[in-house]
């Protein structure tokens, strides 16, 4: 059938949202919301690549969406210095960046995280996300356009008590900062910078709080919204800041937690 036919039987609105003919870079997207991401971008028209330190459980996604898979361990930084060029080498240069990947290294208590877990939150979580923006800047420049997401969390916006994430916290908060700035000195190229805030998602990092009922019942109690987040809930979101959709849209943290850190 032809695209095109489809196409013009799409309203006008939604058309905003199609991402033909672009490159998209995920990072994180081996399980759970960066992969539920992946998924989404590729199904409307952009050609993804998938990275994560655990390349085994990329190959089959990347084959699924007929992107390419991207092993990369973000804490070292020879080998992030090397995502990108395999991007523009296979699928193009890339017009889409969603730094998803992101981990919390410890449960200790702010007194006493060491320095060595401290340095190792931030270089993953705030550090890569600035040097893999660096390497998409002069793609987007050239093509005079792009938009990078930033994934934080609420922990960047409010303390959350009982859950100890200093750093965590720190680097989160941070991400926020660095969307302002690279929103405003990159505005002049077209090249749009915001941060997607969730809340509680079920994740690797969460399922144990998930796995236990009186941590389903704690986020019940603390979630204005009744249903539980769901990957689309995230996707959704993330798609509007992407597209044609969000193009008067740069330098935000968009908070998606079901009312969270409205109360």
């Amino acid at each position: 059938m032809d695209r095109g036919a489809v196409h013009q039987d799409i309203p006008a609105p939604l058309r905003l949202f199609d991402l033909s003919g672009r490159v998209a870079v995920v990072t994180g997207a081996s399980s759970g919301l960066g992969a539920g991401l992946a998924r989404a971008l590729a199904a409307v028209g952009a050609s993804v690549a998938v990275v994560a330190r655990r390349r085994d459980r990329l190959a089959g996604l990347a084959d699924e969406l007929g992107g390419l898979a991207v092993g990369c361990d973000l804490l070292d930084a020879d080998q992030l210095d090397t995502v990108v060029p395999q991007v523009l080498d296979k699928l193009g240069p890339p017009e889409i960046l969603v730094n998803a990947a992101g981990n919390r290294f410890n449960q200790d208590r702010a007194e006493d995280e060491s320095a060595a877990s401290v340095a190792q939150t931030l270089t993953l979580n705030l550090v890569a996300p600035l040097r893999l923006s660096q390497a998409v800047f002069p793609h987007m420049r050239a093509a005079g356009r792009g938009s990078i997401v930033n994934v934080s969390s609420i922990s960047g916006q409010v303390g959350i008590p009982g859950i100890p994430q200093a750093s965590y916290a720190a680097s989160k908060g941070g991400l926020s900062g660095l969307t302002s700035e690279l929103a405003v000195q990159w505005a002049r190229h077209a090249i749009r910078v915001n941060t997607v805030a969730p809340g509680f998602f079920r994740s690797e990092i969460t399922d144990g709080l998930y796995d236990d009922e009186r941590g389903r019942a704690w986020l019940r109690r603390n979630t204005p919204l009744a249903h539980e987040g769901g990957v689309e809930d995230f996707v959704a979101p993330v798609l509007w800041l992407v597209s044609d959709a969000g193009r008067y849209v740069t330098g935000q943290t968009i908070v998606v937690d079901g009312g969270w850190t409205a109360r």
